[in-house]
């Protein structure tokens, strides 16, 4: 039996974040039960920072990693973690409430949001069906993100500090015994006096095995293609991987540039059990329906499908603390589609919640609580 301090389950991205900052402070394993970390949710993401996205506690966090994305550790990564996109929320004259409302929401925290008409709207995206169309919110300073480098460099963080990373250790058994919990897995026996619970979609069921109660975490399937743009006029092509970010304001599609193509998802959140999703062909006719309703181009060929978990609690925020009931199970459960965004945050609110140093100053100065994270929230009458 290995013993360390903090014991992870779960290698995608909340559980690598927290490993890296928890490794300045005891000796970590991380246990992944894939035989590569990241492969349910982290891998599958639309991969953008925005701070206009979310629940106002979600976009406080994504707003306290800045700093880190943008001027990250030395030796963290060879490549910038973020770059330029931008983000436009768009909607038709029956949405204009909508618009003026997430404008809103938007500016609290970030003052660079605009909002546009309709003439400035198709003059930053002309792809646009002019007769769809009545205005949208626009967010300059969304980014792109680099989450191959950004999970690659918190793993590689997390081992040059002493950490390590065991693939193909699916939890099979777990128990409280003499102040530590002890994980049994195939690739060995851990064991820690904190188990840090960031099993992603399995967050639950892992509570389970140690005989914890449930948050009720509900995973979600989000289905996503890239496909080629068709225009009557080719040339029309021209500039599309400059192209912001499109995201219908309630959420009923979004789109952005990837690798010359073009990734398109239905923003569907289907319910499921945690399992290795697959498309659906329903979810890619939908979304392909209400994009060119709004696009002046078309789909003739899909050339990649796919879809991801994202894992949410009834309030949308993320779960974060130990729990009320069991000595050093630790909840870090339900980031969502905001895991990615807000990982500089999260892994540092983590590693001070689970050594008591209470929140980090940076976090609790924009508003969040410790009360707003903690499991105990979502188990109140």
């Amino acid at each position: 039996m290995e013993r360390v301090d903090f014991l992870i389950v779960g290698g995608g991205m909340a559980g690598a974040s927290a490993a890296y900052e928890l490794a300045a402070h005891g000796s970590v394993i991380v246990l992944e039960r894939e035989s590569q970390p990241g492969y349910h949710s982290t891998g599958r993401s639309a991969a953008l920072y925005t701070q206009t996205y979310g629940h106002p506690v979600v976009r406080a966090l994504t707003v306290a990693s800045w700093d880190f994305y943008t001027n990250p550790p030395q030796g963290f990564s060879e490549h910038p973690l973020l770059t330029p996109r931008g983000v436009l929320l768009i909607g038709r004259a029956d949405q204009t409430a909508a618009l003026d409302r997430d404008f809103t929401e938007g500016r609290r925290l970030t003052p660079t949001v605009e909002r546009l008409d309709r003439a400035q709207t198709l003059e930053r995206a002309p792809f646009l069906n002019a007769d769809y169309v009545a205005g949208a919110v626009w967010e300059p300073a969304a980014m792109d993100m680099d989450v191959h480098a950004i999970h690659g460099g918190y793993l590689r963080g997390l081992k040059a500090h002493g950490g390590r990373l065991v693939t193909d250790a699916g939890v099979t058994a777990l128990e409280r015994r003499d102040g530590l919990w002890i994980a049994t897995t195939p690739a060995g026996v851990f064991a820690a006096p904190v188990l840090v619970n960031a099993a992603g979609a399995w967050a639950d069921a892992l509570a389970g095995m140690a005989g914890v109660s449930p948050v009720g975490l509900v995973p979600k399937r989000r289905t996503a293609i890239t496909f080629d743009p068709v225009f009557a006029d080719p040339a029309d092509t021209a500039g599309l991987a400059g192209w912001p970010m499109t995201i219908d304001v309630d959420e009923q599609f979004y789109m952005k540039p990837e690798s010359g193509r073009l990734l398109l998802s239905p923003a569907d959140e289907t319910p499921v059990e945690p399992c290795d999703v697959q498309p659906e062909e329903m979810d890619i006719a939908v979304a392909i329906d209400r994009m060119e309703q709004a696009v002046r181009f078309s789909v003739r060929r899909i050339t990649h499908k796919w879809a991801g978990l994202r894992s949410f609690v009834a309030d949308k925020v993320m779960v974060v603390g130990y729990d009320e009931s069991a000595d050093g199970f630790f909840w870090l459960a339900g980031q969502g589609g905001y895991g990615i965004q807000t990982a500089p945050a999260m892994g540092r609110t983590a590693a001070a919640l689970a050594t008591g140093r209470g929140l980090p100053p940076e976090v609790a100065a924009l508003g969040v609580r410790v009360e707003d994270l903690a499991p105990a929230r979502l188990r109140r009458p």
